[in-house]
């Protein structure tokens, strides 16, 4: 595969998995001096990680999460909370993820992310 081919898996995947409104925002906002930056997560996030066959999306998504909590990144948690239920995570699924992450992340970093994602499950219930 190459870069080009790899950019246009990547997107394809970032908007199945983000959400087109989401990804139409990033594109949109992107600049020349973050130009760089969008296409390198583009091809090698996207097109290169999350395209491998090995781990169902689901799977990736609540990795993810976890990573997310232990390095307490909340902008990036939000938006991947968001994603798993794009993804077809369940609520549940997420609660025992973070579960799991009060453990071995420590009870603040859990507590904090139990809280995030109750606000995304809310947003989505109003969004229907």
């Amino acid at each position: 595969m190459d870069e080009k081919d790899r950019f246009n898996s990547g997107m394809k995947i970032r908007r199945l998995v983000l959400g087109v409104e989401h990804v139409d925002k990033a594109v949109a906002s992107t600049t020349a001096f973050n130009a760089d930056f969008q296409d390198l997560i583009t091809r090698y996030a996207w097109g290169e990680i999350w395209s491998r066959p090995g781990l169902p999306r689901p799977t990736r998504s609540l990795i993810t999460i976890a990573l997310l909590v232990a390095l307490q990144h909340t902008d990036e948690l939000r938006m991947h909370l968001r994603a798993a239920l794009n993804n077809g995570v369940t609520p549940d699924e997420i609660k025992e993820t973070l579960l799991h992450c009060a453990v071995y992340c420590g009870v603040p970093a859990a507590n904090h992310a139990f809280r995030l994602a109750q606000e995304v499950f809310a947003e989505k219930d109003a969004a229907g």
